[in-house]
């Protein structure tokens, strides 16, 4: 990541009508929303920089410092823009407390977007000059064609032997559409359907619509057919070991949405609660298995995986005495075999992907879903989560509930 020096950052400070530079007095008020739109605004970086973009907290329009006191509790907060799931695909940004012109001031440090346009709560910012406003169609357009140029991720390359008809149009206008794009947005209909479909990018471009990746994921028709590996093995075995009698096998598979509630469905049928009236006046119901930890863990299996040079499935393995619950992509980025699952150390393979889950609302905040099946785990009884890291593999064993 780009950094400035001291110098070059008291001449962004200085240069009030630079389109790379905003400062707040304070982040109250109003601060946090136009902060995020400054954020969301530098991530899409229309005029095509290709420079990081600054947002200086603890100074005035001005320039000058506003001797703001730069806590730590301050520093956490400008960090959480990243993770909050507000802007989608997430930022990458860096956040550092800085001496300029005498004074502490928090910098927010923001890298241009691989595959703008980026929405802050479904509308997108950009900025030209001091101007930050919404992005008028013809500007939406200019930040799809600046993704065609760009070494983007994976989930969003387009895969060149299928069309517009292998995606459902019921499903993006009806399910996805209105969760991702704000209502007084939608309310303009200037866009067309392809134009619709590029700006969340399911389609590679609005002069070209071949699905991407993630399009496929999301709203394939029939995604295993381009996608072999696009599902999830679920088995639910008589013991404790793969030899074992099998009791029930379903290869869940479809539109990404489908498939995450058919899990949900199979993993509901299966975890019966049991009653227990001798204990105390009022009967009390467990459960081998807290849901909300079952379902962070096979969503972050999902949300995580390798799609590239493989067709492996999620796995989803059901024993009588722990669920194992694997996908084929291992440690990836600043994720690491010796960090995995640590507090606050987060990346992403496939961040479109992640932005498609947040969305659909399969993810209300990133980079906790760890931290969240623990602390279910630790509530419901069971012992904590084990994990089997592995170059190509991640493997999540939840053992019973005494």
């Amino acid at each position: 990541m780009v950094r400035y020096s001291d110098e070059d950052l008291e001449s962004l400070l200085d240069d009030t009508e630079s389109d790379i530079a905003e400062r707040k007095e304070s982040w109250k008020g109003d601060a946090p929303d136009t902060g995020r739109q400054a954020v969301c605004a530098f991530a899409n970086d229309l005029p095509g920089h290709r420079r990081p973009g600054v947002l200086f907290v603890g100074a005035k329009n001005d320039g000058a410092p506003s001797c703001l006191s730069i806590t730590d509790e301050l520093l956490r907060t400008l960090s959480d823009i990243r993770t909050d799931g507000n802007i989608l695909p997430p930022p990458s940004i860096a956040v550092d407390k800085r001496t300029l012109k005498g004074c502490e001031i928090a910098v927010v440090t923001v890298q241009p977007s691989d595959s703008p346009p980026v929405r802050y709560k479904g509308r997108i910012w950009v900025r030209i000059g001091p101007r930050r406003a919404i992005a008028s169609l013809q500007e939406e357009r200019i930040l799809n064609e600046k993704r065609r140029y760009r070494d983007i991720p994976f989930d969003v390359q387009p895969l060149p032997s299928s069309d517009l008809s292998a995606l459902s149009r019921v499903l993006f206008e009806q399910e996805y559409l209105p969760n991702a794009v704000a209502p007084d947005i939608l309310a303009t209909n200037e866009r067309s359907y392809q134009e619709k479909l590029a700006s969340c990018r399911m389609i590679a471009s609005m002069d070209d619509s071949t699905p991407t990746i993630l399009g496929m994921l999301v709203l394939g028709v029939s995604p295993r057919d381009w996608l072999p590996g696009d599902y999830i093995q679920f088995l639910r075995i008589a013991g404790t070991e793969l030899t074992d009698p099998i009791l029930d096998e379903d290869p869940i598979d479809g539109p990404l949405g489908q498939m995450l509630r058919q899990i949900d469905d199979k993993i509901d049928s299966h975890n019966r609660s049991s009653v227990d009236i001798k204990s105390a006046d009022r009967e009390i119901r467990t459960q081998p298995y807290p849901r909300v930890a079952l379902q962070q863990l096979i969503r972050n299996a999902v949300m995580h995986r390798t799609y590239e040079n493989t067709n492996a499935p999620a796995r989803v393995y059901w024993f009588d005495d722990r669920i194992e619950v694997s996908n084929p992509g291992g440690p990836f980025g600043a994720v690491t075999r010796e960090n995995f699952g640590r507090p606050g150390i987060t990346d992403y393979r496939n961040p479109n992907l992640s932005d498609a889950m947040r969305v659909m609302g399969f993810v209300q905040r990133f980079g906790i879903g760890i931290q969240t099946a623990r602390m279910e785990l630790k509530r419901n009884g069971n012992p904590d989560l084990e994990f089997l890291i592995e170059p190509m593999n991640v493997l999540a064993t939840v053992r019973r509930r005494p």
